[in-house]
């Protein structure tokens, strides 16, 4: 099939044939629920809803087996991908939710949404606002998954997300600031190079090469057919009138020396201070370092850097 049949390029993630053929060229690959050998994690896959089609992958660290009554903090995780790839059963994030689980030692829910653009935008949202009502249900230990009855301590509740992915903890965080979920209590988000965007640029977007700010704006586009653009405040918290709402006391921000989204991150801490948001805000910049690398190679330096500085937070 030539170019001219492409109605989306978004390499290296999907492209999109004006036949309505959808290519993922990355994030199909997918592992099976396990016990961990080397750390003893335990997992296994949930249906949350049936129609939409929305699960999740559950895991609980060795502790549980070792110390059964104790309660531990919650992860809910939500993986990125643009919107259109990867899911919680792909090798890079099962692997990592695995790790952060063990050496955090918390129970993670990491979530399945449904993915553009067979489901455009905002499919995502209300599915992850769907699998947090779901958690939440489990909150006087009655739900329907006896991980959570057990285990969760729903006084110590996380978000955290990667790129699209820490663009919906964002989202969830500032939905459930404006509604409030009976019995949770959100602590902290972790944002890790988050996917957000502007029609003005910020920093270095100044001097970014026009093809680069194209993608960032085009994947929003394609991923939300029906957004009113850049300026949408499910992209540019800036222009979000509920920011200040956020409904946790405490963010962190990762961000990466040569991602392209770099100073969207820094730019979100700004405002966050300035919202009338009464938590406290930190950002850790990953020298030399770009978009997601820590899914890559989780076991470079300042990979690991990045993990132990998450893992002190979720603690």
């Amino acid at each position: 099939m030539s170019n001219e049949d492409l109605a989306h390029d978004f390499s290296p993630m999907i492209k999109v044939y004006k036949d309505g053929r959808v290519e993922r060229l990355a994030g199909t690959d997918r592992v099976p629920p396990s016990t961990n050998p080397e750390n003893g994690v335990q997992s296994k896959d949930v249906v949350i809803s049936q129609e939409p089609a929305i699960s999740a992958r559950i895991f609980i660290p060795k502790t549980t087996t070792d110390s059964p009554q104790t309660k531990l903090p919650l992860l809910i995780y939500f993986h990125g991908g643009g919107f259109s790839i990867e899911s919680p059963f792909s090798p890079a994030y099962h692997s990592y939710v695995n790790t952060l689980v063990s050496e955090a030692n918390v129970v993670a829910v990491s979530v399945d949404y449904r993915l553009v653009p067979e489901h455009p935008l905002p499919a995502a949202y209300d599915d992850s606002w769907a699998a947090i009502k779901w958690v939440a249900s489990h909150f006087d230990g009655n739900g329907s998954e006896d991980w959570l009855n057990r285990f969760a301590d729903f006084q110590r509740v996380f978000f955290a997300g990667d790129s699209a992915g820490a663009n919906i903890t964002h989202n969830m965080a500032v939905k459930l600031g404006c509604e409030r979920l009976v019995g949770v209590k959100l602590v902290g988000i972790v944002l890790v190079h988050p996917y957000f965007w502007g029609t003005e640029p910020v920093g270095a977007e100044l001097t970014a090469p026009a093809a680069t700010k194209e993608y960032m704006a085009g994947v929003w586009r394609f991923a939300c057919p029906s957004t009113s653009g850049s300026d949408d405040p499910l992209l540019n918290p800036a222009k979000d009138p509920k920011l200040g709402k956020l409904g946790c006391e405490e963010v962190l921000v990762c961000v990466a020396e040569k991602d392209g989204l770099k100073d969207r991150g820094w730019h979100y801490s700004e405002i966050l201070k300035k919202s009338g948001w009464n938590g406290a805000v930190e950002v850790i910049e990953a020298k030399g370092e770009g978009h997601v690398f820590h899914l890559f190679n989780p076991i470079c330096d300042n990979a690991v850097a990045l993990k132990k500085k998450i893992v002190s937070f979720l603690n």
